[in-house]
């Protein structure tokens, strides 16, 4: 039988689980002792340590939240809506939904040799790197997961089409509810809220030609990944392009390299923003911040497309508000976070969880999961309680934490909105008074009083007055 990774590591993981629990057992019913307010913030904590459900409860409340208090109408309300949550769905859940539970347990595992099959869907969930490093499988085998794992992403190209033809099903949604395809009306921008009827042709055309294209795509896109899974490991250049898909930033990496250019942060940041495989969160494919970026820029650009249909006031709010939403998406707050840890770290607070390294840089902090083991070394030294201990440490993370998350909610929520909202205002208001000028400046002149014989005689008569 074949060596599997999984297991191996698996074994380890029981030891750790075993560890930490013996370590642990005096504090394992502590959160019900906690008070209300250290429940809400260990909960939150919690929520911050998972990319998806972090990221789409910090997308959500950014995006949908201001927009529903500043919302121009219920078409407006309703189509931002239907927009938002779909995207929030795509954005964090789709990727980790169908690379887990439809492709690698089902169509992807059916493409492999029966000897292996299983081995191959169990250590699917592995990195590139470990796998390489393995010393428990052989070389056929390791070809056999580059190549099934880069077919998974490759098939997972389904994703950023979904959210690439999200804007054009947001334009039929509107369309067919509301019989509305201007986004002068939808934006309650006009009195007088006349449809054009071959606009309205134009944006169900297009729209519906859009979403056929995105479905193609993706359909050839999950063929090509499983024959790359059926058949990659039998060609060097298949297995190449795998690798450089699954990582592209670490071989920009070795590219920067080759030409003097080495930097730390600069690999670390490529290899973390332009990583296209999945994350290991357990054994399960888990949403990596690469996909999440591949997605958030394709939306954009779909959003814009589908725009252009609805006039050019629709296009110019998504180029004034989107851009930053998409950053923000794929940041988070962690710029934000960087630069507060940096604060807090320079005046010396909560220093068992800002730590800087031999070399300055200020160390990840210590995961909820950590918390506890941090709380029982401090009880020793302070004698006190361990809920004591773990309380206080609850709340500094949750500061270190929560004030850029809310400092970033605040800003790319509702101020992002209302800007975005007051500049289409202003755009429309001077379109209607470039309009307006231009319809005096086209009004039919009257020849007689323009002429040089009435300006003649209006000079003769004031000379007799």
């Amino acid at each position: 039988m074949i060596p599997s990774i999984d297991n191996n590591i698996n074994f380890k993981n029981k030891n750790f689980i075993r560890q930490t629990n013996n370590s642990s057992l005096s504090f394992q019913a502590t959160p019900q002792q906690f008070t209300k307010g250290t429940k809400f913030l260990d909960g939150f904590l919690k929520s911050q340590e998972n990319l998806s459900s972090t990221r789409f409860i910090q997308g959500t409340l950014t995006n949908w939240f201001p927009k529903a208090v500043l919302s121009r109408s219920f078409i407006d309300f309703s189509e931002f809506t239907f927009l938002e949550f779909l995207e929030s769905g795509i954005f964090y859940f789709a990727a980790p939904f169908f690379g887990e539970h439809l492709f690698r347990n089902k169509l992807f595992k059916s493409v492999q040799p029966k000897n292996i099959k299983d081995t191959v869907v169990k250590n699917l969930p592995q990195s590139l790197d470990e796998i390489k490093a393995s010393k428990v499988i052989d070389k056929n085998l390791k070809k056999n997961l580059t190549a099934t794992k880069a077919g998974v992403v490759l098939a997972c190209i389904t994703v950023p089409a979904l959210e690439y033809a999200l804007g054009f099903a947001k334009n039929l949604f509107t369309l067919k509810v509301f019989k509305v395809s201007d986004f002068n009306n939808v934006a309650n921008l006009s009195k007088e809220k006349t449809e054009n009827l071959e606009q309205q042709n134009r944006v169900e055309t297009h729209s519906k030609s859009v979403l056929k294209k995105m479905a193609a795509l993706s359909v050839a896109g999950i063929g090509a990944g499983l024959a790359l899974a059926r058949f990659g490991h039998k060609s060097k250049a298949a297995l190449k392009f795998s690798e450089a898909l699954l990582e592209p930033g670490e071989q920009i990496s070795k590219l920067l390299h080759k030409v003097g250019l080495k930097s730390e942060k600069t690999d670390n940041f490529l290899k973390d923003y332009l990583k296209l495989d999945f994350v290991n969160n357990n054994g399960k494919l888990s949403l990596s911040k690469g996909q999440l970026a591949v997605t958030c820029i394709t939306g954009l650009f779909g959003y814009s497309s589908a725009a252009k249909e609805r006039g050019k006031l629709d296009f110019y709010e998504v180029w004034t508000r989107v851009p930053l939403v998409v950053l923000y998406t794929i940041f988070g707050s962690a710029i934000l976070d960087a630069g507060f840890k940096k604060v807090l770290a320079d005046k010396g607070k909560f220093p068992e969880l800002i730590k800087r390294n031999a070399k300055g840089v200020i160390e990840n902090v210590p995961t909820r999961k950590e918390l506890p083991k941090i709380a029982e070394k401090l009880s020793k030294l302070n004698k006190t309680s361990v809920d004591e201990e773990l309380a206080k440490l609850i709340k500094q993370k949750a500061i270190i934490t929560g004030v850029p998350y809310l400092f970033s909610l605040v800003t790319m929520g509702f101020v992002l909105s209302a800007v975005s909202r007051v500049w289409t205002k202003y755009r429309y208001n001077q379109q209607q008074k470039a309009a307006a000028t231009q319809t005096q400046e086209q009004k039919p002149q009257d020849f007689v009083k323009l002429s040089p014989a009435f300006q003649g005689f209006k000079v003769s008569l004031a000379g007799q007055k």
